[in-house]
């Protein structure tokens, strides 16, 4: 059974001008809110994959889907699948959130859950080697495999499209990487309109996505245990690692005082473009917050929670400068200008 109607949901969200300290004053910056489109930001991804795929004749219709996710592709992925009449079945791990498998159930996915990380690879690549395991196990099921799919890039062609029909000008683009989807996408399709345009990439400490050592990362939604092809790394100005007590600060400023809030990716690009239009007067920045508060109830805007885990210090202001990613591993928010393709051990 198909819905084809759903996919007139996907895009066409705000774009909102923040200005809520964070933690200084600041110019201000724009974001374009993915979550106020039901399937969210990934569901532009999803749409893109699988539609990508079916021109191809890689996936027959009606035949499963499976991919591993941290959750908001997840999301993604349940719509497309209802949209375009797919089941889906989605390869997470023990530390998703309990109201995110809620929410993927409700929204008919079948979930694979992994119970302990791989000894070297992380939750990450535990979830890779039991989708291998699903997969076998499912006649003509179709692996989309989101960090190397260039469908993921192209999917955000129509975020583009919005955002320069939605701003005049801009001067910087910055984005969180995780598949390096929507940060190449996105920075690609807007050079077209703004030539000059500067990307920052925002990653999380312990991710080895821009050549940092891969460590156990607290931060979901962004960061990676491996080298994403997708990632497009001639494409990027400058990238800064985000620690999670300036993410959780972030997005608890944003909740308090611009009422646009969400989670990590969110904090981490919020904490980024404001400290951007901070420091470079007149400078028209723009952003992407990826997704809303609400699977972050029980974690970054709780209490406990966080005062458990060290995060409700208020976090660094400013960014450590560091001359190359390999020169220093980093532990909490810090910037380099110097952007190079890591080469895997």
């Amino acid at each position: 059974m198909t819905a084809p109607q759903l996919l007139n949901l996907v895009g066409n969200t705000p774009v909102v001008f923040v200005d809520a300290p964070l933690p200084y004053p600041h110019p201000g910056f724009w974001a374009k809110v993915e979550c106020a489109a039901p399937g969210g930001m990934k569901a532009r991804a999803a749409v893109a994959m699988l539609t990508g795929a079916r021109a191809r004749r890689e996936l027959r219709p009606g035949a499963p889907v499976v991919e591993s996710t941290s959750g908001t592709l997840g999301v993604g992925l349940a719509f497309a699948g209802q949209a375009l009449g797919h089941p889906v079945v989605l390869v997470v791990d023990r530390e998703l959130e309990p109201s995110m498998r809620g929410l993927l159930r409700a929204y008919g996915a079948r979930l694979e859950i992994v119970d302990r990380p791989h000894p070297t690879g992380g939750w990450q690549q535990a979830r890779r080697d039991r989708l291998a395991e699903v997969l076998a196990a499912l006649p003509g099921g179709y692996w989309p495999d989101q960090y190397h799919n260039p469908d993921n890039l192209t999917g955000y062609a129509g975020l583009a499209d919005e955002v320069a029909a939605q701003l005049d000008e801009a001067d910087v683009l910055v984005c969180s990487v995780g598949t390096g989807g929507h940060s190449g996408g996105l920075a690609r399709a807007l050079r077209r309109h703004w030539p000059r345009l500067r990307l920052v990439g925002v990653d999380t400490v312990g991710s080895t996505i821009f050549g940092q050592p891969a460590r156990p990362r607290l931060m979901r939604g962004l960061g990676s245990s491996v080298y994403p092809s997708n990632v497009d790394y001639d494409a990027f100005d400058e990238v800064h690692w985000v620690g999670p007590a300036e993410a959780v600060e972030s997005c608890r400023r944003l909740a308090r005082s611009a009422f646009v809030t969400g989670g990590w990716s969110t904090g981490a690009v919020a904490r980024v473009s404001a400290w951007i239009a901070r420091t470079r007067p007149g400078a028209r920045v723009v952003t992407v917050f990826p997704d809303g508060p609400h699977r972050y109830l029980d974690t970054i805007f709780d209490d406990d929670w966080c005062a458990e885990r060290g995060l409700l210090g208020s976090g660094r202001g400013h960014p450590v400068e560091i001359p190359h990613p390999r020169a220093v591993e980093v532990t909490r928010w810090s910037r380099c200008t110097t952007v190079v393709a890591p080469v895997p051990a």
